[in-house]
C-alpha cells in the first residue's frame, strides 16, 4: 500500500463485560475505529465498551457471524475509507497489541489475507481445549488435503483488505465465519500468510468450547463447509 492504510477492528462480543475493555484499551493507536457488536448481550459489555472509546452496534440475532455482517453493515453505511478490517474476540484471549504485527504482511508485502495463528510453544496452558485443538488440526488437514491449503489454524485474530473482504460476499451467521472466509479465500486465490500469535486462558467461558453442544456444532459448520466447497471444486 501506498499509503498509510485506514484500519478498522470488529470485535463480535456477548457478554463480555469483564474483558471487552482490556480487549479495546490494548489495541494500538494506528487503528482508525474500533467496532463493537454486542451480539445480543444481558451484561454491561455495551457501556463498557463505549466507555472504552469503541462504537458499538447491536445485533439481537445469535451467532458469531451475524455479529460481523452487522458490524460490517455499520462500516459499509461510512462515508469514508476502509482498507483494513481486522477481526478480533472480546474474550481477550488474543494479545491485541500484536495487531500491528498482524497488519504488516498487508502493509508492507500487499498480502490480502493475515490468519493469527495460535501456535502451540506461544499458547497458555489450557487456553484451547483438546477439542479444539483437535478440530482445528482435523479443518485444517482436510483444507491441505482438499485445496492445497497452507493453513495452519483457523484463528479468530485475523486481517483482510477491505475491498478483498466485501468481494468474498460472507454468509455464515454462526461459527463457520472463519472457515468460509479462508475457503473463499483460497478459491478466489488471495495471497495469504500466517503470524504466530501468542493466545493465553480467556476470561469468562467460552460460548464455544465452553460447552458440549456449543463445541459440537462449531465442528459440524466448520466441516460442512469445507465438504461443500470440496464437493464445488
Amino acid at each position: 500500500m501506498q499509503r498509510f492504510p485506514i484500519i478498522r477492528v470488529i470485535i463480535p462480543a456477548y457478554n463480555e463485560q469483564d474483558s471487552i475493555g482490556h480487549v479495546i484499551k490494548d489495541i494500538p493507536k494506528i487503528v482508525t475505529e474500533v467496532v463493537v457488536c454486542s451480539n445480543n448481550s444481558s451484561d454491561d459489555t455495551v457501556l463498557v465498551a463505549r466507555n472504552a472509546g469503541a462504537t458499538v452496534v447491536e445485533e439481537p440475532n445469535p451467532g458469531y457471524g451475524n455479529a460481523c455482517l452487522k458490524a460490517m453493515d455499520y462500516i459499509a453505511q461510512l462515508n469514508e475509507r476502509t482498507d483494513i478490517i481486522v477481526f478480533l474476540d472480546g474474550d481477550y484471549s488474543d494479545y491485541p497489541e500484536q495487531l500491528i504485527e498482524l497488519v504488516n504482511p498487508i502493509i508492507n508485502d500487499d498480502i490480502d489475507v493475515v490468519i493469527g495463528a495460535r501456535v502451540s510453544n506461544l499458547r497458555e496452558k489450557g487456553s484451547m481445549t483438546l477439542p479444539q485443538i483437535f478440530g482445528n488440526w482435523l479443518a485444517t488437514t482436510l483444507m491441505k488435503w482438499m485445496f492445497a491449503s497452507k493453513f495452519t489454524d483457523l484463528g479468530p485474530f485475523r486481517a483482510i483488505k477491505y475491498d478483498k473482504l466485501l468481494a468474498l460476499n460472507m454468509q455464515d451467521k454462526t461459527y463457520g465465519w472463519t472457515v468460509e472466509l479462508q475457503l473463499k479465500a483460497l478459491k478466489n486465490k488471495y495471497t495469504y500468510c500466517e503470524i504466530p500469535m501468542k493466545y493465553r486462558n480467556r476470561i469468562g467461558v467460552s460460548k464455544v468450547s465452553g460447552t458440549v453442544k456449543g463445541a459440537i456444532f462449531a465442528g459440524v459448520k466448520i466441516l460442512t463447509w469445507i465438504f461443500k466447497y470440496g464437493i464445488r471444486k
